[in-house]
């Protein structure tokens, strides 16, 4: 049986989705469009969303001139993220793409700069708030397990073919 060549970029795509629907879920409360948030006991989630980490570039941060304003929620920054992950990977399976080495370099490209991202957050969740939010930590493992499909995908495309 020959294996599917795009596998790892069908599982990025679902990866992707799932944590954006999350994310969108995190934002939705964020502006008070759905009900309580739902988390773990001692309400991690909430403090890891309410504090400076749950605003990008945070509230210490004035932003052309406008004092006070908190910056852009990382829940949507992470649901926009992820979309665009998703719509990369899922183009990425298309046959004319399936070989094409700049799809895997842009999806790279994308997860690293969010491993990074993820880990200032989880710093402040962990280390500096000393908190715990499920739904962070579902984007922190998935962003992580999409940076290992796409170093998986670069090493298939580095392989003579045959």
């Amino acid at each position: 049986m020959r294996d599917n060549p795009v596998r790892f970029r069908m599982a990025i795509a679902v990866l992707a989705l799932v944590a954006g629907l999350v994310a969108f879920y995190l934002h939705l409360w964020k502006i008070g469009a759905v009900g309580p948030l739902t988390c773990t006991g001692g309400g991690g989630c909430m403090i890891a969303q309410m504090s400076q980490y749950g605003w990008f570039p945070g509230p210490e941060v004035a932003v052309l001139g406008r004092e006070g304003w908190r910056g852009v929620d990382v829940a949507l920054i992470g649901t926009a993220g992820y979309a665009l992950l998703t719509l990369l990977a899922a183009l990425g399976t298309l046959p004319r793409f399936a070989d094409r080495r700049w799809v895997t370099s842009l999806i790279l490209a994308g997860v690293v700069a969010a491993v990074l991202f993820t880990w200032r957050l989880k710093y402040g969740e962990w280390v500096v708030l000393r908190v715990f939010c499920i739904w962070c930590f579902e984007s922190f493992v998935t962003i992580h397990l999409c940076l290992l499909l796409a170093l998986l995908d670069r090493r298939r495309l580095a392989r003579p073919p045959g």
